[in-house]
């Protein structure tokens, strides 16, 4: 039988281990730091068959997404919604949302930038309101909201109490946009991720490991 390939093991002063399956299929081991390499590699071995079936989905559904053709009837995400690209002739307004996404015919020639741009400006509106909601709940004060180009990290807190968010996070449903304002909320006070800080998370949000866990299958999806 084919040996699992551990990809990376990260030690840290965390008491449990865990196991991450990332997009590009490859897996990842949180471990105590005194985890012996045996333990963790007969760890693996008993949890063979949840790895496969991880990896798997991934390589099954990476292969699904093909570069964006912008063109009328392709589709594009906008809070967990597809909505059908239409290419509109004398559209002053480069991008605007309706039944359909419909997007100037002047921008084709730069048609990714273009969208990009209008969700990186919905991103803005919608995680500012959510990160003030969340903000009165808890009591917790930020600096400022970013909208960053990250690929790999969803949100991110600074030093000084900015909280910064990929612009992708716009395509995933509300609840999961809520899921990374809440996390990145949370280490205003915490910054690890120690159990008082997933305390904290669970209060706003009960079912926070479900929203973790479609964040993790389904963010290769968010993508132009």
């Amino acid at each position: 039988m084919k040996k699992i390939k551990i990809e990376k093991i990260i030690r840290s002063n965390r008491k449990t281990i865990a196991l991450t399956v990332t997009p590009d299929a490859t897996l990842i081991v949180r471990a105590p730091m005194k985890t012996s390499l045996d333990y963790i590699e007969n760890l693996v071995q008993k949890k063979r068959l949840w790895i496969e079936s991880k990896q798997e989905f991934f390589q099954k559904n990476s292969q699904k997404y093909f570069p964006k053709e912008f063109v009328n009837g392709e589709g594009f995400w906008y809070l967990g919604k597809e909505y059908k690209l239409e290419i509109v002739e004398n559209q002053e307004i480069p991008v605007i949302l309706e039944n359909t996404l419909k997007i100037a015919k002047e921008c084709l020639p730069f048609a990714k930038k273009c969208l990009v741009q209008w969700y990186k400006q919905m991103a803005f509106y919608k995680i500012s309101q959510r990160a003030k909601r969340y903000a009165k709940e808890t009591g917790l004060s930020y600096n400022t909201i970013r909208i960053t180009d990250a690929q790999k990290r969803w949100g991110s807190c600074g030093p000084k109490g900015t909280l910064n968010f990929s612009w992708r996070l716009i395509m995933s449903p509300m609840k999961i946009l809520d899921y990374v304002v809440v996390h990145e909320l949370a280490h205003l006070e915490e910054p690890n991720h120690s159990s008082r800080f997933w305390n904290k998370v669970k209060v706003l949000l009960p079912d926070y490991k479900e929203r973790q866990e479609w964040l993790k299958e389904n963010g290769n999806r968010l993508r132009v």
